[in-house]
């Protein structure tokens, strides 16, 4: 049997589930070269809020921070999770920004572009998609997973199917509320691997514990690559730790042939990181194992409590999680991922702060069943539709054909404040937020 390969997220996932995205390069650089070392499949270092923490809250230019990894990383794959047409943002960006960005992502050092969609609708990776196969670099098509009425095992195997067809080089189970249990993974994988001729990885987080586990059985039937975390950033809402995936699969037949000693160094590493920082460790709190009834991600609880301390109604969030499953259904069973998970969390907030369910609908949730996220995976609330589209009329088009270019504008708009196309691009995704970097920036010289 093939050796199981690994995807580190540490300085990615790792860090964004358990740290708030918050560490910085200059903790990362003096361990790069001995995570390089492990003979990891690749490292995810990049995308999802990692831009807009950089720019927002580190005072620090992404695309500076991908090529100062990339020197430090001469062997081992950079991978980044790329959020489809909304790319590392909150909602679609025209063509032209989408195939700029992309290409620019590669340049800089971007190996592997890991590609989804929060609806798992083809139409919102299609363009990302093409414009990483341009590049040269390996395309990796996410099929998020959820539980629900409408996500069957048919569902993902047709899903897969389809970006497979659309060129896709593997297919990445992202399941990113740790709902995939141990059974049905194997039956997922088995399936896929059957039915695909491109390898599968997956995706999971620790959060009501069955990960390891669901690794196990993933491995059983023949899943290529799992992503873990060093130990320090994962558990929790992270993912499984490396040192103990490893471990499990000596005994296996799939042994992944990494070393225990570099793992424990580069975990002592960060775990000091950690401390210096007064970082927590991840950990399962019973609210976490609670997921398989409320399927709620750990960031997403995390960002409910912060809307409920500020109405100082915190004592009403056991309402919000019960509510929560409610608002999914009425909305056709999203999978609650960014950026799905916020609407519906917020509009499940708004219903029981109001005391009436939809007496305000939030405007995301409006453009939702519009169509201007996508293709809804079920069947809308017919009273919630008719009550929305009663004044606004919903769309059949992929999203994004209804937006006009943008770079000429944007290019135009923050002028000799962007040194580079990479500074347009910042500025084309958080216009707000890069402008005071630049200025900052400017200030500083």
């Amino acid at each position: 049997m093939k050796a199981l390969k690994i995807t580190d997220t540490t300085l990615r996932d790792g860090h964004q589930s358990l740290w708030a995205t918050r560490m910085k390069i200059e903790e990362m650089l003096p361990i790069l070269e001995k995570i390089d070392a492990v003979g990891y499949h690749s490292l995810e270092v990049w995308g999802g809020a990692t831009f807009d923490v950089c720019l927002r809250f580190l005072n620090e230019d992404p695309w500076e921070r991908l090529r100062t990894i990339k020197k430090h990383v001469k062997k081992t794959p950079l991978q980044m999770l790329l959020r489809g047409q909304s790319l590392v943002g909150y909602s679609h960006y025209p063509d032209d920004i989408v195939e700029r960005f992309v290409a620019k992502a590669a340049e800089n050092g971007i190996d592997i572009f890991r590609i989804f969609d929060a609806l798992n609708d083809i139409r919102n990776l299609q363009k990302a998609m093409e414009c990483a196969k341009k590049t040269g670099k390996h395309v990796q098509a996410s099929v998020v997973y959820t539980i629900s009425p409408v996500h069957t095992l048919d569902h993902y195997e047709e899903t897969a199917l389809k970006l497979q067809d659309l060129g896709a080089d593997s297919i990445c189970i992202k399941d990113m509320a740790g709902l995939l249990a141990p059974f049905a993974a194997y039956e997922l994988i088995k399936a896929l691997k059957e039915k695909l001729s491109i390898p599968v990885q997956l995706h999971t987080h620790y959060v009501g514990g069955m990960a390891i586990a669901t690794y196990v059985k993933a491995a059983e039937a023949g899943v290529d690559v799992v992503d873990t975390a060093s130990v320090p950033l994962a558990f929790g809402s992270s993912q499984p730790p490396v040192e103990t995936v490893v471990r499990v699969m000596q005994d296996s037949g799939r042994d992944t042939g990494l070393n225990f000693t570099q793992l424990f160094e580069i975990a002592n590493y960060f775990d000091e990181v950690r401390k210096q920082r007064g970082f927590d460790r991840g950990t399962t709190r019973i609210s976490d194992m609670q997921v398989f009834e409320h399927q709620v991600p750990g960031g997403m609880i995390s960002n409910l409590v912060s809307q409920l301390e500020e109405q100082k109604a915190l004592h009403r969030l056991n309402e919000v999680l019960a509510e929560i499953p409610r608002v999914r259904a009425d909305l056709g069973f999203p999978p609650l991922v960014t950026p799905t998970s916020q609407l519906v969390g917020t509009q499940a907030v708004v219903n029981v702060l109001m005391g009436a369910r939809y007496k305000m609908i939030i405007g995301e949730v409006r453009k939702y069943v519009q169509g201007y996220y996508g293709k809804v995976p079920g069947v809308i609330n017919e009273e919630l539709k008719k009550k929305i589209l009663k004044n606004h009329p919903a769309i059949e088009c992929r999203p994004a054909d209804l937006l006009e270019p943008k770079w000429e504008q944007m290019k135009a708009e923050i002028g000799d404040l962007a040194k580079s196309e990479e500074d347009v691009l910042s500025y084309a995704l958080f216009p707000l937020v890069a402008r005071k970097f630049f200025e900052d920036r400017a200030a500083a010289r």
